[in-house]
């Protein structure tokens, strides 16, 4: 089930995109940052299409174990058929020097999307955004951390947990050996000049550490430097092929987790995030193509759905989504959150 050639625009409107990034590291930095303490920031990008895919065989349930062994044996596929919980943050960094324009809209899309579309009510949705008149809903340090902790608190089996960001992403050198490439990410609050970034790890050991088996999380990310911005040690392309572990060794201990926890990110580590505008609306590009490949195809496999993101962002946008996992799962798998 590819997405249809009458979709593949989307709506993007002619506009040059803003990359969603503070800082941008060159190829020299990228050598040298074992003598650079400063973090590195965000970007967004633009599409074209591939030839539709013929539809496939009716997809198969989340009953076959991974191809791969996983990091941790005990992990169980979720149904999803508990409690939803979501959380959605947006920022715009209204009046700050590296203001974007689509990332308020972002959130309020998803928020949108998943109570018409996937089940979840509004009563159990934080959205946090900087036009928020509500102290408690702006996106700070502070209020992200706390959300975050919300949204996991009483997690069960079978549970189905949702987290979406939009906003400024970077990297910052890590500092505990977890990364294979050297580098944590993060992802910038509206306090950030204030009161710092928050980091990779922290984000894993507060939304994935805690699960228990057999709950999911599905996270989507929407800014620069994102591929593993969740630390899950496995990660897959657009294609839906496994890249190999994404931390390193000394860290995938420490990274384990029994829940089931996906991620989609909207580039991979290296590459930026686009800040445009569809249907006369400025939003992320990402986060665009996420739910319109939803919309158009609610019945699709991994492989379909990473494939659909794709075609919806390429050639328009350089950025290549990654779909990362606490686990090695079968991307022929139906895709459920």
């Amino acid at each position: 089930m590819s997405v249809p050639a009458s979709s593949v625009d989307a709506g993007f409107d002619k506009y040059e995109p803003i990359p969603r990034g503070i800082l941008r590291r060159s190829p020299q930095q990228r050598q040298q940052h074992h003598h650079q303490g400063q973090s590195q920031g965000l970007h967004r990008s633009r599409t074209h299409h591939h030839t539709p895919q013929p539809a496939r065989a009716p997809l198969p349930v989340h009953r076959r174990p991974p191809p791969l062994p996983a990091v941790s044996s005990h992990f169980l596929y979720s149904k999803c058929t508990g409690r939803r919980r979501a959380l959605c943050i947006g920022i715009n960094y209204r009046g700050q020097s590296h203001e974007l324009h689509g990332c308020i809209n972002d959130a309020k899309h998803v928020f949108s999307f998943l109570v018409r579309r996937a089940g979840y009510k509004a009563k159990d949705i934080v959205i946090l955004t900087d036009d928020s008149p509500h102290q408690r809903l702006q996106p700070t340090h502070k209020n992200i951390i706390d959300a975050m902790h919300w949204l996991v608190r009483d997690a069960r089996p079978h549970d189905a947990l949702f987290v979406h960001y939009s906003g400024h992403g970077g990297q910052t050198p890590d500092k505990d050996g977890g990364e294979v490439d050297g580098w944590d990410e993060v992802i910038y609050p509206l306090d950030y000049e204030r009161n710092g970034h928050i980091v990779d790890d922290e984000m894993h050991d507060i939304m994935v550490k805690p699960l228990p088996s057999g709950c999911r999380l599905t996270a989507v990310f929407d800014s620069c430097h994102s591929g593993t911005v969740l630390d899950l040690p496995y990660t897959y392309d657009h294609q839906g092929r496994l890249k190999g572990q994404r931390v390193s060794q000394r860290a995938l201990a420490r990274k384990a987790t029994v829940a089931d926890v996906i991620s989609l990110s909207g580039c991979k580590d290296d590459q930026t995030s686009a800040d445009t505008f569809a249907d006369g609306t400025a939003v992320g590009a990402a986060s665009h193509a996420f739910i319109k490949a939803i919309e158009a195809h609610p019945h699709q496999s991994y492989r379909e759905f990473l494939h659909n993101v794709r075609v919806i962002l390429h050639p328009k946008y350089s950025q290549k989504p990654q779909l990362g996992s606490s686990h090695p799962i079968d991307t022929s798998l139906k895709f459920i959150m």
